[in-house]
């Protein structure tokens, strides 16, 4: 089984690249606990999304290390690798969105797979629940998707607010709806979230499960995406700021009976650096939990 890593994006808000960005003492980043975590639940190769530009910096300062512990492949998100006879329209600088980044990773995911995002610290067990889904699942399956969900309170921020996917589940647990929102606490401390795509804020309660972006599919999603891009284009690829997201391509592969996303749930804490503030917390929380040996120093 195969982990991939969204690790395109520039942070911006945080101001500079702040995949490679040291968090502990031993000079290790975010992503190494990613892969470390990934490994010891059973998966056995990584791909890595950035931008070709990148990849020199990346590889020297995080491939060759993790290339010790898991086989790494490496993809390009490229906002000209459109399907023919599509072209990047001038004046477009932002990335095609999320479904594109593993649409660049099309020829290197054999396999079912999970996807991450690069800049955030899942947990231990957020790996494992996701394995054991993959693993529980009968050989050459297909459309049996899920998302490992955090309890809203395990993924907020002091220091502005967030973007998360706000779930909503039926009683099998397969989601229903999921509205991408705005999420802070107000003045009284209660959690509001104001969708991305208009409409009224609503509150929800602290353990409201979220997306994190992490994904589990089978390797078919592979193809639905190679079918789906050009069809996005016809309707999208004018525009600048249009991007093709994950959540949306799975959305429609629910409600036109190709798929089911299952939400698996965990108790873990999400660790992030949204903010360039954010830094001195995830340190201390890494530390925290070398200290309680549920990781050793220096990882490596």
């Amino acid at each position: 089984m195969q982990l991939v890593i969204l690790a395109a994006g520039m942070g911006s808000r945080f101001g500079g690249l702040k995949q490679i960005e040291p968090m502990d003492e031993a000079g290790n980043f975010l992503l190494d606990y990613s892969v470390y975590d990934a490994k010891r639940a059973g998966f056995d190769s990584v791909v890595f999304i950035i931008k070709k530009e990148f990849y020199d910096v990346f590889r020297n300062s995080i491939g060759k290390r993790v290339e010790k512990l898991i086989k790494v492949d490496y993809a390009f998100q490229d906002i000209n690798d459109l399907p023919k006879p599509f072209k990047c329209p001038e004046g477009r600088e932002k990335p095609w969105g999320t479904a594109h980044a593993i649409y660049a990773a099309r020829d290197l995911i054999k396999e079912d797979f999970i996807i991450i995002n690069g800049d955030d610290f899942y947990g231990k067990d957020t790996y494992q629940v996701a394995f054991n889904y993959l693993k529980s699942l009968p050989s050459g399956s297909v459309g049996k998707y899920a998302n490992v969900a955090f309890k809203v309170c395990n993924t907020m921020t002091e220091n502005g607010s967030v973007k998360r996917g706000v779930c909503f589940e039926d009683k099998d647990h397969n989601l229903e709806k999921l509205v991408e929102s705005v999420i802070e606490r107000n003045d009284k401390g209660e959690i509001v979230c104001e969708p991305l795509e208009g409409g009224e804020p609503f509150k929800v309660c602290e353990d409201q499960p979220v997306s994190m972006n992490l994904f589990v599919f089978n390797k078919d999603l592979v193809n639905h995406l190679i079918e789906k891009f050009p069809l996005w284009l016809k309707e999208h690829g004018s525009e600048l700021k249009s991007e093709f997201l994950i959540p949306s391509v799975v959305d429609e592969l629910v409600h036109e009976g190709k798929a089911t996303l299952k939400l698996l749930s965990t108790d873990s804490v999400w660790f992030g650096v949204t903010y360039k503030e954010d830094k001195p917390g995830v340190v201390k929380a890494l530390k925290s939990l070398v200290d309680k040996g549920e990781y050793k120093a220096g990882l490596y």
